[in-house]
This record gives structure tokens, C-alpha cells and sequence, in this order.
């Protein structure tokens, strides 16, 4: 074990001392900041800013998102019927949106999709009238031939 091929036990560290380190640990990692002038507030959060109570988990970290929920159709419907009327009483569509529960955003996209559909339930109604109004003449000419025979029965016309 005497020849170690050329390494010199110089060459070689050994141990290197505990001062050294935790010198180099302590650049590595970055020390925790303290805020400065601001020491006793308060995080402030979403939920903070709108006036809304915030839960012990929210203040810890301001970021937290709630779940998203799906509406179904009905309640699409429902929630937009709201809205018209309570902007049909003067109130401004944000705060209606806002005392609905849903965003802006999700307002006018549920309302762009009501009108296509609405677009093409108006189709249907616009075919259901035209066959309504084919059939009640329909039924008229057959009343005025119907009438027009009893009249001759009778002697009257």
C-alpha cells in the first residue's frame, strides 16, 4: 500500500475543517429575508381586498384558487335569468354577475352560447309557425267548402 501511482499524499485532501464548511454551506444556501418596516402585518389577501373574510388557509398563502364548478344547463339558464332581471331593475351587469357567483367572463360566454342555441330553437319555432299558419288555411278552405254546401242544401245561397 505504499505506492498509491504517483499520488502524493499532498495532493490528496484529507479532511477538510468544520469552520470550512459551514462557510461554503452558508453561501450556497440563501439566508431567510426579514421584511424590513413592515414587521406586524398582516399578509393581505384576494379575500382581504374584497371586503370577504379570509380563512386561516387563504392568509397563508394568498394564491389559493377555489375549486371550478360546473353548472349544468338549467342552472346556466337560471343564473342568466337572474342577471337580466336584476339589470332590468338598473343595476350594473358587474355587480349582478358578482352577486351571481360567477365572473364576468363566464357571463358573457354562457350568454354567447345561450344565443346559439337560442338561434336554433328560434329555427325551429320560425318552421313550427309557417307549418301552423299552412295548416289554419288549410282548415279554413275546407270550412268555406263545407259551409258553402250546407248553404246549398239548405237553399240559402
Amino acid at each position: 500500500m505504499a505506492d498509491l501511482k504517483g499520488s502524493e499524499p499532498s495532493e490528496v485532501p484529507t479532511e477538510v475543517p468544520a469552520k470550512e464548511q459551514t462557510s461554503e454551506t452558508k453561501k450556497k444556501a440563501p439566508k431567510p429575508r426579514k421584511p424590513t418596516g413592515q414587521q406586524g402585518r398582516a399578509v393581505r389577501t384576494r379575500a382581504a381586498k374584497s371586503g370577504k373574510q379570509a380563512h386561516t388557509s387563504e392568509a397563508v398563502s394568498p394564491t389559493v384558487r377555489t375549486v371550478r364548478r360546473t353548472f349544468s344547463e338549467k342552472e346556466r339558464a337560471q343564473k342568466l335569468g337572474e342577471i337580466e332581471k336584476q339589470t332590468g331593475r338598473g343595476e350594473s351587469i358587474k355587480d349582478a354577475v358578482k352577486k351571481a357567483g360567477i365572473s364576468e367572463q363566464t357571463y358573457y360566454q354562457w350568454k354567447k352560447a345561450a344565443g346559439q342555441t337560442l338561434g336554433d330553437e328560434l329555427k325551429d319555432l320560425v318552421k313550427l309557425e309557417e307549418e301552423n299558419l299552412r295548416l289554419k288555411k288549410l282548415l279554413a278552405d275546407r270550412l268555406r267548402k263545407e259551409n258553402a254546401e250546407l248553404r246549398k242544401k239548405l237553399g240559402l245561397g
